[in-house]
């Protein structure tokens, strides 16, 4: 298991859709996951320390862990099949190891209310992590690789650049 934290949560210009950047702690490679607009801000708003007048849903899910006499150990971005990520919430209660299957935007919003770390598995990271340093000749890439880079595909068409040469 390779341990990361939020590098980001970002926008696309063109549509609604969210990535949240995770970024390996001991070294520059980072995993970018497609996210939804509510789980986004559900994520930001925990990071931006913003209170909100109700709870919302991953408010609810840290409670009831709460109440229900669990804590939650850790969270593990552990798959990826057909560009979909997927994610464990591991809780520990009364020395029981439970793992409970989630979205990987559900389990990092959690995460970050109850300050657990954020997991990928070495598999995960190494179908899907980017390094930045890496040079990539994009026309000569292997179906592998084309692969890899898929989840930024739409990230990068959706920039818009135009006023970056004022």
């Amino acid at each position: 298991m390779i341990k990361v934290t939020i590098d980001s949560v970002r926008a696309s210009l063109l549509s609604q859709h969210r990535v949240v950047v995770l970024k390996e702690e001991e070294m520059e490679r980072y995993l970018a996951i497609w996210i939804g607009p509510y789980e986004a801000d559900a994520i930001t708003i925990r990071l931006q320390g913003v209170e909100v007048a109700r709870p919302l849903t991953h408010d609810l899910l840290e409670k009831s862990v709460e109440v229900l006499g669990a804590k939650v150990s850790h969270v593990l971005v552990n798959d990826l099949h057909d560009d979909t990520f997927y994610a464990r919430i591991v809780v520990d209660r009364d020395g029981e190891r439970i793992e409970l299957d989630s979205r990987p935007s559900d389990a990092i919003a959690l995460a970050v209310r109850v300050q657990s770390p954020i997991f990928v598995s070495e598999s995960v990271m190494e179908r899907a992590g980017v390094t930045p340093d890496e040079e990539i000749d994009l026309d000569a890439l292997t179906p592998e690789e084309e692969e890899k880079l898929a989840p930024y595909k739409d990230f990068i068409e959706g920039l818009d650049l135009g006023d970056l040469g004022d």
